[in-house]
């Protein structure tokens, strides 16, 4: 499962997307996020047909984008319950102090694809774009911030390792699991003390290969004085182009949309 996980990784391939400037995949992953929360009920076919629209002009293979689905499923299943338990309305079935309602069914549903459409969205923007693009799209869209001081290269740096570390991580978390399952360690049976306490011999290890990663990293910075952003250049400036241009216009018609629904039609 730890392999089934798709945000922060990059998957090469020749599309349209892949060549937009990542500050437009940036700037509509925020607006597809924005609009599913906007959606109540038959907005949601709105935000479908957006998301597919997108899928295909990435040229990435739909059964890599679900799989990462897969890390979410525990989550959206516990989400979705509580919603169901919790939501008070019309009772539909009742025992003892557990009541089922339409509203909290109806609620749960909406949670649900929000939860899959919004990992689904937002693992489009990494897998199109390498962490150098996106720490410079970050730092461009940060940059008039920096009139209130706001460290706009930094947080754009620490942002893109921060992505550049999930799957290294993930990948580090696989290998000791593996040797210490390996030397008899067991993850999977006992009740959930017994589990929390065998994720010890994991954890440590884990917490220090991080370290230990995170110090080499720090050391190659300040052998190649690294010192910020201050006076840095870059190799391949972004440039918006007509098709960055004419993205940002269906985006805003797409977001234009979602409201019309949301605030006339109260989808």
């Amino acid at each position: 499962m730890l392999k089934d996980i798709t945000l922060g990784q990059y998957y090469p391939a020749e599309s349209l997307l892949h060549r937009m400037d990542p500050r437009v995949k940036i700037v509509g992953t925020m607006i597809y996020i924005v609009s599913l929360f906007l959606f109540n009920t038959w907005g949601f076919i709105l935000g479908t047909v957006f998301l597919a629209a997108v899928i295909l002009l990435s040229n990435i293979p739909f059964s890599y984008m679900v799989k990462g689905l897969k890390t979410i499923f525990i989550l959206m299943l516990c989400t979705m319950a509580l919603n169901i338990l919790l939501t008070p309305g019309d009772a539909i079935w009742s025992w003892k102090f557990i009541n089922i309602t339409k509203q909290g069914i109806v609620m749960a549903g909406r949670t649900g694809i929000r939860l899959v459409y919004l990992v689904l969205g937002a693992s489009l923007m990494t897998l199109t774009t390498t962490p150098t693009k996106l720490t410079d799209a970050i730092e461009r869209l940060l940059k008039p911030f920096r009139v209130i001081r706001v460290p706009a290269h930094e947080i754009a740096m620490m942002m893109s390792i921060a992505l550049r570390f999930i799957p290294i991580l993930m990948e580090e978390t696989d290998k000791i699991m593996k040797a210490q399952m390996a030397r008899g360690a067991d993850f999977e049976s006992g009740g959930l003390a017994k589990r929390i306490k065998a994720l010890i011999p994991l954890l440590v290890p884990l917490f220090v290969s991080a370290f230990r990663r995170a110090n080499d990293l720090a050391l190659a910075m300040e052998a190649r004085c690294y010192a910020g952003g201050e006076g840095r250049t870059q190799m391949k400036p972004l440039k918006y182009e007509n098709r960055d241009r004419i993205s940002y216009g269906v985006l805003w018609i797409y977001l234009a949309a979602a409201i019309a629904m949301r605030v006339l039609l109260h989808w």
